[in-house]
């Protein structure tokens, strides 16, 4: 991948918008956008963005996970499976 060619100033985004609305949404890759050199936006297709949050939604939620684990502030799987048969079974009562 290149990546020189996934940079563009804010004046070739002016300029060329729906060329590289086209460019983000046929080849995936995101294009970071600069002004005086400096970059300062990102532009994405909404699958990959979408796709993306939900990595990371997936990965804070591992985060979390392992920090109950770590603090004992977790059950087996067993003692889970056991709370939900006595849920199941109190709701059919």
């Amino acid at each position: 991948m290149n990546i020189t060619r996934d940079i563009k100033p804010v004046t070739y985004l002016k300029s060329k918008a729906a060329d590289l609305l086209n460019q983000v949404n046929e080849t995936h890759r995101p294009v970071i956008i600069t002004q005086n050199g400096e970059p300062r936006a990102v532009l994405q297709d909404p699958k990959t963005y979408e796709d993306m949050r939900n990595a990371l939604g997936i990965l804070k939620l591992v985060s979390q996970g392992e920090g109950d684990i770590r603090n004992g502030d977790a059950k087996s799987q067993e003692d889970v499976f056991k709370d939900i048969e006595i849920t199941l079974k109190e709701k059919l009562k």
